[in-house]
């Protein structure tokens, strides 16, 4: 895979850039993961893209101005920044919350993209897997319908892309290109979360979730039908991507700025706090880079403005990454644990050694041996010395995390991805190097050492420049887990045999003293 120059002459634009070009972008979920990237891209690859507008909500106390100046603070855009350095002056901020009534934007800042944006990416949602249902209804599902609501007063709108996820319809095993039949349509579960308090409705979110396995994937289930019933006429477009984590190549290979889902494991396993998962190996593990993502989005949105889908369902493409071999969790784990231990972290409090089983109930033997009993150990040292003891109440998100990740890394699924392969085949040669994004010979060795040093730089903060020392310091670590670990087997061994010795010379007594008595009479 190459990545090609975006300088190029006004006469060599491709069609990608041409379609963006002199185009007003609105996005929502601009603060995000892929919102950053999404930004990133469009301003680095379309340099005649007239203006991005982005609806930010305050939060932690800074207003959305604020936080899209701390936006740019981010690593990824340092390479926009020398390329383009004006280009903070495309950038717009539009204050609103996508849980929000009406979003939460001000009437003059409605009136501004209705009257000047022609393309629509709308990002933002809520991803925590145990987010209460009020909250995840709000956003995921009421802010998608303000959001078509919105869209439709656009005067130049050219295209509206809504990203989902692939796990959508998660409670089924083959998932097609097309809308499925939700639990429940939008409108009505917008009535029934605002017909029922936060108590009545925590305590029925169960029984509202049925064989879904989060308020996640079934508010963004019912979000695909909202797309579908009030974005029919629209130029609509449902983009469903995997499971995204670090970039490969750009702006920066391996970034990543969060710690959900898979990576999230990683991070565990390398801190040495996670020893144990419930996890089936065979499993293919759709994990898709975020820039090839986002150049998938991107280009979506182009197919979808160029497509005539008058009077049908708006088209759905799956982004996922067994377009030929997928990845297997096995194979995820074994790479990461070849890079990590060339690579350890100098902040692990352990070294890197991880037990996975698919059996439920030896997970939750490991998970006591493994974490409990060590972490309880730990915490009478830090009481006895007078620090706070805190091991185990880290163990307890580490298992609350392992619970709502189980569901998707036990499972198989088949996706159909026709409309993905044919937009790829779609490109020219040129925006193929711009907009790369097949994940059909994707080199996954290159990719996970990438991730594995993007983790340690962007999620462990280590200097580069410390990797010997971190080295000496993991080596320490691994001769005295090997000491305590074979110390263990020691006893268990000895124990074992001192059991079996018990046993044996109760069974002899009892065999041999009635033929002793019986000699004893004779």
């Amino acid at each position: 895979m190459t990545v090609l120059n975006m300088e190029l002459g006004s006469d060599s634009k491709t069609p990608l850039q041409k379609f963006y070009a002199g185009q007003n972008v609105l996005v929502t979920g601009g603060t995000g993961f892929l919102g950053k990237l999404l930004i990133e891209k469009l301003l680095r690859s379309c340099p005649d893209l007239s203006s991005i507008f982005v609806v930010i909500r305050p939060k932690k106390g800074q207003d959305a101005y604020h936080r899209l100046d701390t936006l740019f603070d981010d690593t990824i855009f340092d390479r926009l920044k020398k390329d383009m350095p004006k280009f903070r002056h495309k950038v717009t901020v539009i204050a609103g919350d996508c849980s929000l009534p009406g979003l939460g934007i001000s009437q003059s800042d409605k009136q501004l993209i209705i009257r000047d944006v022609n393309i629509v990416f709308h990002v933002a949602a809520t991803v925590k897997f145990d987010e209460k249902i009020k909250q995840a209804v709000a956003i995921n599902v009421s802010g998608t319908k303000e959001m078509l609501d919105l869209s439709r007063q656009i005067q130049g709108l050219k295209v509206i892309i809504h990203v989902s996820t692939a796990y959508s319809n998660c409670n089924r095993m083959h998932i097609d290109e097309k809308f499925y039949d939700p639990p429940l349509s939008g409108d009505n579960a917008i009535k029934l979360v605002q017909s029922l308090d936060d108590k009545k409705l925590d305590s029925i979110t169960p029984i509202i979730l049925g064989d879904f396995p989060n308020t996640y994937a079934y508010t963004k289930c019912i979000a695909e039908q909202v797309v579908q019933q009030y974005g029919r006429d629209l130029p609509t477009g449902i983009f469903r991507p995997a499971v995204v984590i670090s970039t490969y190549h750009e702006p920066v290979a391996g970034w990543i700025d969060n710690i959900y889902g898979p990576t999230g494991a990683l991070v565990g396993g390398g801190a040495g706090l996670i020893r144990t998962m419930n996890m089936d190996g065979e499993c293919v593990a759709e994990l898709i880079p975020a820039d090839l993502t986002v150049n998938a989005l991107i280009a979506t949105a182009w197919d979808v403005a160029n497509s005539k889908n008058e009077d049908s369902d708006p088209p759905i493409y799956n982004y996922h990454s067994s377009w030929s071999k997928g990845l297997t969790w096995r194979k995820y784990v074994d790479l990461a644990y070849k890079y990590g231990t060339k690579k350890p972290s100098i902040r692990s409090i352990w070294c890197y050694s991880l037990t996975a089983t698919k059996n439920v109930y030896l997970y939750y033997i490991l998970s006591f041996l493994l974490h409990i009993v060590p972490a309880f150990l730990v915490d009478v040292g830090l009481f006895l010395t007078g620090k706070e003891p805190k091991m185990l109440k880290i163990y307890k998100k580490i298992h609350k995390f392992s619970a709502v990740t189980t569901y998707f890394i036990m499972r198989k699924w088949e996706f159909t991805n026709d409309n993905m392969v044919r937009l790829w085949d779609k490109l020219s040669s040129d925006d193929k190097q711009i907009y790369y994004f097949s994940m059909k010979n994707i080199d996954w060795d290159d990719y996970m050492q990438k991730c594995v040093d993007g983790l340690r730089l962007y999620i462990f903060k280590d200097d580069p420049n410390n990797i010997q020392m971190a080295r000496k310091r993991m080596a320490k670590i691994i001769i005295l887990h090997k000491v305590i670990k074979y110390t263990i087997m020691a006893f268990c061994v000895y124990g074992f045999f001192l059991l079996i010795s018990l046993l044996f010379s109760i069974n002899v007594s009892t065999v041999l003293a009635p033929i002793s008595e019986h000699i004893s009479i004779r």
